[in-house]
């Protein structure tokens, strides 16, 4: 499939052919530097639309952008927990992995993760009612823990209610020893683990101690960890904190992980219905007229309303609270769980009317589940579970990037992105 140059000059004025080729690649300049051999001088003088590259390059692009590398073979397992709707797993599985476990206690994410990932094995449920002696052996054991007890809306509302966060809730903050005890059973290869950014410094910082401790002292990892923005790679700022370990000593480091620049990353428009007729009908979201996206998602006279005096309030008392009011050339808040309410934390721009929420099928692409080029994930629960789905979510894209950067000291890896970098290196 060739891009067509027409289209993407109608998208956007300010957009060059080859720029909107490699944000539908995903890839920043200095990828796109890398996988050329051009220098960063080069490729931003293409980007501004100053030259135009070789019809080789746009060929990459084309490569990267519809036909994604698969590997053949699956170069080593890992299980799932507090797996959602299988953010981590399509990363890893990106990376080479194979899934050999999931656990998952909510039914509607199972739902959406069974509608998007062939499973060989069922779906567990509570991980604290599930022996670690029967969960396979694996190489790598990944899990995204609950963030809640330890976010900064999550602590803040639990102080409103008198109600304790971090490891003193019981439903959700100790779950993390229910890894400490997986780990110690298996005591696989590598791990994983992803939450919110908040968790370094949650009562002031002795809840990572724990953590690290525990890792590091009781079970003999040794572990790394890194904040990331996953605005590098989709339009919203959305920082977790990464925390990798490994069984064996050896040279991993997260001072060399390629993170494209976040100043040449894509926009909203990237993500966003097009309404232009270009894109295929998707009849719970948009229209038979043009792709429109359906009245439904424009916020009420009287929410509008309501959130413009909210966000007024607040800022006659200096605070910061109010709506994120967006178009397609801007960034995105972060997406959070509770989206579904009033989706105040991202408003689409809309002229002459009230704004709009995303739809779930946007909030899939804005956490990188959908992959252009690829079948559209599957949402089969209503809107207001996908929105919850989406915004408690892992960034995907991220989570391949740090899969690819433990590749070389995981058992048995392969770069399943080889070819397509020979291929770059003759041009």
């Amino acid at each position: 499939m060739m891009i067509d140059a027409g289209s993407v000059k109608r998208r956007s004025k300010a957009e060059t052919d080859f720029s909107a080729a490699r944000q539908q690649a995903g890839l920043s300049i200095t990828d796109v530097a890398d996988l050329t051999g051009f220098t960063e001088r080069t490729v931003k003088r293409w980007e501004n639309g100053k030259t135009s590259p070789k019809r080789a390059v746009f060929q990459i692009l084309e490569t990267l952008q519809y036909n994604p590398p698969q590997p053949s073979t699956p170069s080593f397992t890992f299980v799932d927990l507090f797996a959602g709707i299988g953010g981590m797993r399509q990363g890893f599985e990106l990376a080479g992995g194979n899934c050999v476990f999931t656990s998952e206690w909510d039914k509607f994410a199972t739902q959406t993760y069974l509608a998007n990932f062939e499973c060989s094995h069922e779906i567990a449920g509570d991980i604290r009612e599930i022996k670690a002696r029967d969960i396979p052996e694996h190489d790598v054991l990944l899990a995204g823990f609950p963030c809640q007890p330890f976010s900064i809306a999550g602590v803040s509302k639990k102080n409103a209610l008198n109600a304790p966060h971090g490891f003193r809730c019981e439903t959700q903050g100790t779950l993390f020893f229910d890894i400490e005890r997986i780990l110690a059973y298996h005591r696989p290869a590598a791990f994983l683990l992803e939450n919110v950014k908040n968790l370094v410094n949650h009562d002031k910082g002795r809840t990572f101690t724990i953590i690290s401790r525990t890792l590091k002292e009781k079970l003999g990892y040794h572990i790394f960890a890194k904040i990331i923005n996953a605005r590098s790679w989709l339009p919203q700022n959305r920082e977790r904190i990464f925390v990798v370990g490994f069984r064996e000593p050896n040279d991993f480091t997260f001072d060399d992980l390629q993170i494209p620049d976040p100043l040449q990353g894509p926009n909203l428009r990237t993500i966003l219905h097009p309404e232009d007729g270009t894109e295929p009908i998707e009849k719970r979201y948009t229209s038979s007229k043009r792709g429109k996206v359906k009245d439904k998602y424009t916020l009420s006279d009287k929410l509008w309303q309501y959130l413009q005096a909210y966000a007024e309030k607040h800022r006659r008392k200096g605070n910061g609270f109010g709506f994120g009011l967006v178009g397609p050339n801007d960034i995105a808040r972060t997406l959070s769980a509770r989206y579904y309410k009033d989706g105040s934390e991202i408003l689409i721009k809309q002229p002459r009317r009230n704004p709009r929420r995303l739809t779930p099928r946007e909030c899939s692409r804005l956490m990188g589940f959908d992959r252009r080029g690829e079948k559209p994930f599957v949402i089969p629960v209503s809107d207001l579970q996908a929105y919850r789905q989406f915004g408690n979510a892992v960034a995907v894209p991220v989570v391949e990037t740090v899969a690819k950067h433990m590749l070389p000291w995981l058992p048995t890896s392969q770069d399943s992105g080889a070819a397509v970098l020979v291929a770059a290196k003759e041009l």
